[in-house]
């Protein structure tokens, strides 16, 4: 039997085009009579009839039973009879089938109607067997550090249940662009791709959440894209996080064991490699279940994965935008200046994931930066931190925001005096109020040789370093993942 979009093309070509039954069976290369049978034959749906067969359905048996039932719904749970009972009332009028023909046409009764007993209910939870291949995909928001900054980071994990193996790129927003970009990365560091993938109801990629009566609408983008890489998309229920309780636990696992506290990182791609490299030593570990390690589950997995295309799938949006009379067009809820923007009546952004472009109506490229959220951060509260120091200077090596303090603020509180350490500290903490962390540590020199009026008493800083030659001494931090 061939597809509706099949069958409409035959009909198209044959009523629309007034085409040849001959000519229709050459040109989709089926059989001269399938093309006849859908090109002039009517299609119509025709109802199944279900007639249910044996003697409680044929004979009289069936009603009596189902009588009995529903008499008994009104009386107290004791009252009642049980199959037992119905059974031995049958043989007495007569009845000649078996005691175990009763009882399924008893249970089939109840499970039709809506006032079932909650005693035939099964109340057990059914445990999920995950087979191979079958991923599941969120969103989990977590916190970095970068150029002594937090930096909130939009981790895309995708988990897959069978060999219980993560993979989790560092995103700057949750948007499409950012979506599709973190799925290709995940799809070229695990070298393949799931056949089924999993996700919640993000706007990104659904459009309609599904429902009891009808399955959910995805994004024109989204179904683009995994046509082009050969998953199965599938959503989860509104408000049913469990249907994807494996990333869900994953989310958790990498945030508390992997990015708490917040590491220092360069930038995202720096973040990528250090967990990619973090979860490729934790598949070392034995799976909690199967009792063989996450690796053996995996390589065993990777046999069902689909292979990776040929050609990559190139992640853009591009958009129409009119500039206000400044020159601004609005990017991200940013008010961003383009050069001559005012001068063209429609104008096109084509938006990356971590950059955009504004072209003109000829194609000329006007403008194109990294978009407004790549440098959204927030502050570090380095005051209420230092007067907590204040209070505890020999917590302050220990502290999990040292390794957040610039190189040479760092090295400043690295003395092991602590009545020292508490004045320096106090010292940093007054300038806090007219420089922030950063420009402490690049006007460091000048701050220290008391060119500020904070400094201009020689009493106010007794300590007299020379710190050019300090820092010519300096190493650079050999700590993984340590950027001063």
């Amino acid at each position: 039997m061939l597809a509706m979009p099949e069958i409409n093309c035959i009909k198209l070509m044959r009523n629309q085009k007034s085409l040849s039954i001959n000519h229709i069976s050459k040109t989709l290369g089926i059989n001269w009579r399938t093309a006849k049978k859908y090109a002039d034959e009517d299609d119509l749906p025709v109802e199944i009839e279900r007639k249910k067969s044996g003697m409680m359905y044929e004979q009289k048996w069936g009603e009596i039973v189902g009588d009995w039932l529903w008499e008994d719904q009104k009386l107290k749970r004791k009252e009642r009879r049980n199959n037992k009972g119905i059974f031995s009332a049958l043989q007495e009028m007569g009845f000649r089938g078996s005691y175990r023909t009763v009882s399924y046409f008893i249970k089939e009764w109840r499970e039709g109607r809506e006032d079932v007993e909650d005693e035939t209910k099964d109340k057990n939870y059914e445990r999920l067997i995950h087979p191979p291949a079958e991923a599941q995909l969120d969103f989990g928001l977590m916190q970095a550090v970068q150029d002594g900054k937090y930096k909130d980071i939009h981790c895309l994990v995708m988990s897959l249940p069978f060999s219980n193996a993560a993979y989790v790129i560092p995103l700057p927003a949750e948007n499409q662009e950012c979506l599709l970009h973190g799925m290709k990365m995940i799809f070229k560091q695990l070298a393949g791709i799931p056949k089924k993938i999993r996700i919640d109801n993000m706007k990104t990629a659904v459009i309609k959440p599904r429902n009891r009566n009808e399955e959910a609408v995805f994004t024109d983008e989204f179904l683009h894209f995994s046509n082009h890489y050969g998953f199965e998309p599938q959503a989860c229920n509104p408000y049913s996080g469990n249907e994807k309780g494996s990333v869900e636990n994953k989310v958790g696992y990498v945030r508390y064991n992997f990015i708490t506290p917040a590491p220092v990182i360069e930038d995202l791609e720096y973040l990528t490699r250090l967990l990619e490299q973090q979860l490729t030593t934790d598949r070392q570990r034995i799976h909690y279940k199967k009792q063989v390690p996450l690796q053996e589950l995996l390589e065993e997995e990777h046999q069902y994965l689909l292979e990776l295309p040929e050609e990559e799938y190139p992640v853009f949006k591009e958009e129409k935008v009119k500039a206000n009379k400044y020159g601004e067009i609005t990017l991200d809820k940013v008010k961003v200046y383009v050069p001559k923007a005012y001068n063209y009546t429609g104008l096109s952004v084509v938006k990356y994931w971590n950059r955009f472009k504004v072209l003109s109506p000829h194609g000329e490229v006007l403008y194109e930066d990294n978009r407004p959220y790549m440098h959204k951060n927030r502050e570090i509260p380095w005051k209420s931190i230092l007067k907590a120091w204040l209070s505890k200077p020999r917590s302050v090596p220990y502290s999990r925001f040292s390794t957040y303090l610039p190189g040479r603020v760092y090295e400043y509180f690295n003395i092991s005096n602590l009545s020292i350490r508490k004045e320096r500290i106090n010292w940093v903490l007054a300038l806090l109020a007219t420089h922030d962390m950063n420009e402490i540590n690049n006007e460091f020199y000048e701050l220290l040789n008391g060119q500020t009026d904070a400094l201009k008493d020689p009493e106010a800083h007794p300590y007299d370093v020379d710190w050019n030659k300090y820092d010519q001494l300096q190493k650079a931090p050999e700590i993984e993942g340590e950027v001063r």
